[in-house]
């Protein structure tokens, strides 16, 4: 199931939204491009969950940096275009509904939320996370809350056919959500080893749903 557009036209044009995918998009350029090698840009300014949590770290940037620095950070073509994709179509109504300045508050402190939801599940892993999923997931929990009956255009795989069908965005995001957090639960301890950070995308998510209305502006 890979949703691609919905049917909720923004009522400005959503300048943050493409500014971050921008962004993203020259940090990956530059990762593809530097002789450094992406584990060791990973080491290097990722969110590594011990240094989260001691406060203590021998980066390039210090631990709370490092949160922000590993946003823009992907480890592949198909990591940072489903995260642009997911931010893409659902970004501009939530940046819509805040404005801009507050959007962009919003996405990095659920960025932040999902960092530390991701260091908490195991407080002593060396293994850095990178990208802008955490941050992404957040503007998820918003949407489901502020657009849930909105349509969103999916395609639906059936072996080798697929379909265009027209789901709420209730039903795309909820279940996104529940294979979080089924993904997070079956694979609890992986993370010693690598692989993908599913408890972060949960926090961020939860930060996103729970707070999205304390930062609506307030209505005169």
């Amino acid at each position: 199931m890979v949703p691609f557009k919905v049917d909720n036209p923004s009522r400005t044009f959503p300048l943050v939204t493409v500014g971050l995918i921008i962004a993203n998009v020259i940090v990956f350029i530059w990762e593809m491009t530097t002789p450094i090698e992406g584990e060791q840009i990973a080491v290097l300014y990722g969110a590594i969950p011990h240094n989260l949590i001691t406060f203590r770290s021998v980066q390039m940037v210090s631990p709370l940096a490092s949160v922000f620095t590993s946003m823009f950070l992907h480890g592949g073509f198909f990591h940072i275009a489903g995260n642009m994709l997911y931010l893409w179509i659902f970004g501009d109504n939530v940046e819509d509904e805040l404005g801009h300045f507050r959007f962009l508050l919003f996405y990095l402190f659920s960025g932040v939320v999902a960092a530390y939801g991701n260091a908490l599940t195991d407080p002593q892993s060396l293994v850095p996370m990178i990208g802008a999923s955490g941050a992404i997931s957040g503007v998820l929990g918003a949407y489901i809350l502020l657009f849930p009956r909105a349509r969103v255009h999916t395609l639906i795989f059936f072996g080798f056919f697929w379909q265009v069908v027209r789901i709420p965005a209730v039903l795309v995001i909820g279940f996104w959500f529940l294979i979080q957090v089924l993904s997070g639960l079956l694979s609890a301890g992986a993370l010693q080893h690598g692989g993908v950070a599913w408890f972060a995308h949960v926090g961020g998510f939860l930060a996103g749903l729970l707070t999205i209305r304390f930062w609506l502006p307030q209505k005169k």
